[in-house]
């Protein structure tokens, strides 16, 4: 089963995005604390991470610059999700997520790109 890290400071797009990586079969560990989440990926393995730009004690940003510098981490697909960020300016900084979702999400999108970043992983 593939492990997804949900990173976000809005504890109820938490729990939504929980409920349905869940039932389309993913296994899901859930974040509000940016700060934690180096800790968070040393202990859980993700296979995918997605994370919010505005976390509130920490910018998504500079967490996945950080985690796509490491040897360790740096394969792991990142997917940027925002209400406030435009999916152009996202891509083209040099955190460089490998996608993102503008905030409200369609369901079918979000579980579509996830599907596709695993796959283009796994390759």
């Amino acid at each position: 089963m593939r492990r997804i890290l949900a990173v976000d400071d809005d504890k109820d797009i938490l729990e939504i995005i929980q409920f349905i990586l869940e039932d389309s079969g993913y296994q899901v560990d859930t974040l509000s604390d940016g700060r934690k989440v180096y800790e968070k990926i040393s202990e859980q393995k993700p296979d995918l991470i997605l994370m919010d730009i505005m976390l509130g004690t920490a910018d998504g940003r500079d967490l996945c610059r950080n985690i796509k510098a490491e040897d360790g981490t740096h394969h792991i697909p990142i997917i940027m999700i925002s209400a406030s960020h435009n999916v152009g300016d996202v891509l083209r900084q040099d955190c460089a997520p490998d996608d993102f979702i503008s905030k409200p999400f369609d369901i079918n999108v979000l579980l579509n790109k996830i599907q596709k970043q695993l796959q283009l992983a796994a390759a």
